[in-house]
């Protein structure tokens, strides 16, 4: 097997035509399952992504078992031809929009996670409470979400076919949130300006005002920080989440 990726307590193989993502004894198994059942129900949509083949256990540690999609991913290639950077980042918002032309109801509900997120952090009481309240107001919309949707999870086959990876934080909910997450994620990562024209170009091709997207930035910021460790990234959230 030949490694592709190696994370903090996960690696990607690839084997053949099909490919194991192998889990790290931290994980519990509830999310690995989660996982699978996201990319199982994604499948059923029809949207173009690795199809999903098994959970197995491989060397006593369990294991995602999908097809292997051979070609670039977006991010390599926005890095390879930095001059198409506007032609990627508008493919790149044709396929997230794609994304949220589908259902699937079984899917958990973004609001729930954020809310269950914003509870559960650090932040004082008053704060908790404050989020919460803003987001039972925000709409309500069944649109599936991918969650983590950024140009590295975008892979192009030869053929200039996309396929759409990870699924491990699928919901379904707002789509304009989907976006506002993407947005803060090229924040995080120190590519303002990408993530500034990004998230200008969703919203002109979907008629959605950025006062309404940034009602989303410090409900999403504050639900991020269960997820940070690192001190600089946090600094950020942690102003986002403060920003009116």
């Amino acid at each position: 097997m030949q490694i592709i990726a190696q994370r903090k307590d996960k690696v990607i193989y690839r084997d053949g035509d099909k490919l194991i993502k192998l889990f790290g004894e931290n994980y519990s198994k509830s999310d690995i399952l989660n996982e699978a059942i996201n990319q199982a129900r994604v499948a059923e949509t029809g949207l173009r992504i690795p199809l999903f083949r098994e959970v197995t256990v491989i060397d006593g540690r369990s294991a995602i078992v999908m097809d292997y999609i051979e070609g670039e991913t977006l991010a390599a290639l926005m890095q390879k031809f930095p001059e198409k950077r506007g032609e990627f980042l508008r493919m790149f918002v044709g396929i997230q929009r794609e994304v949220h032309a589908h259902k699937h109801l079984l899917l958990t509900k973004y609001i729930d996670k954020l809310k269950r997120k914003i509870l559960t952090s650090e932040l004082n009481a008053s704060t908790r409470y404050d989020l919460s309240m803003r987001l039972n107001g925000m709409p309500r919309h069944t649109h599936i979400l991918h969650g983590d949707f950024l140009p590295s999870n975008i892979i192009l086959t030869a053929d200039g076919v996309p396929y759409i990876l990870d699924w491990s934080h699928a919901s379904q909910g707002n789509a304009t949130a989907d976006a506002v997450k993407t947005y803060l994620l090229f924040r995080l990562s120190d590519a303002d300006e990408v993530a500034e024209e990004y998230l200008g170009e969703f919203l002109a091709r979907t008629d959605v005002s950025r006062e309404y997207a940034m009602e989303w930035v410090p409900l999403i910021s504050a639900a991020q920080l269960s997820r940070t460790r690192d001190p600089e990234k946090r600094a950020k959230l942690l102003q986002w989440t403060r920003e009116e």
